[in-house]
């Protein structure tokens, strides 16, 4: 089983100091293909994220576990769609270094998986081992979390990739698709900045960190989204804006 390794860097960008930093990305990153074929220039992420009734990898998160594995599924499309694709994440991550590992199935084998946990098709590691995880760690989703993502790449074609997600709110859901539910915001006034390089990266952005005071924090849409929908576990942290 193949994975994508890359080390990510979280940054939360009050709406002013956005404007500011995306005129200084456009010297040296241009919008992704998924950012230019939509005319708002954002595109939608929907996933459905999988942990134990007791929420074990929200704890593990919250201890700085090392070692640990997230599991999600995630769609780039607002409604049911036959003829879409679905992606089958498994995610990984020691430190600053995380480790992706990703599948394409299609709707309708993703309706089985929903249907019965099973995938009609195991040929693909990445979906044999998402279905084990499952049965062996008894998980099942437990939020769903949506955004709006501007995606941008290196205009020197550089393994490094930069993302703003705008939006992000979360709902309880057991699908990727609920009939109804409420979606609840995490940081109304804020957007996410991440940049992802799979090498060391360049002196000219390593500047631009600085000029900008791009301060990394944990950021994990995954533990805001159980903290949003379930207000008891709030933390003090989540108090920040």
């Amino acid at each position: 089983m193949q994975g994508i390794q890359r080390f990510e860097r979280k940054c939360l960008l009050s709406l002013t100091a956005y404007y500011r930093l995306k005129a200084a990305l456009a010297i040296n990153f241009e919008p992704d293909p998924y950012t230019r074929q939509e005319p708002s220039g954002r595109y939608l992420v929907r996933s459905i994220y999988y942990d134990t009734r007791d929420l074990r990898s929200y704890r593990e998160k919250e201890d700085g576990s090392f070692g640990r594995i997230k599991l999600r599924l995630r769609t780039y499309s607002q409604r049911p769609d036959r003829n879409g694709l679905v992606s089958v994440e498994l995610k990984t991550r020691n430190g600053n270094v995380m480790t992706k590992y990703t599948a394409r199935v299609s709707f309708p084998e993703y309706r089985q998986f929903e249907r019965c946990g099973h995938w009609p098709d195991l040929s693909d590691p990445v979906v044999m081992e998402f279905e084990r995880l499952v049965r062996v760690r008894a998980l099942e989703p437990v939020v769903l979390v949506q955004y709006r993502r501007e995606g941008y790449r290196s205009r020197d074609r550089l393994p490094l990739r930069v993302t703003v997600d705008h939006e992000v709110v979360s709902s309880r859901a057991a699908t990727l698709f609920p009939g109804r539910c409420i979606l609840r915001p995490h940081r109304p006034r804020s957007v996410i900045l991440e940049i992802k390089t799979a090498a060391r990266e360049p002196r000219w952005l390593t500047d631009l960190v600085r000029q900008y005071s791009l301060t990394p924090v944990s950021n994990s849409k995954y533990v805001q989204g159980i903290e949003v929908v379930r207000p008891h576990m709030v933390t003090p942290r989540m108090a920040a804006p």
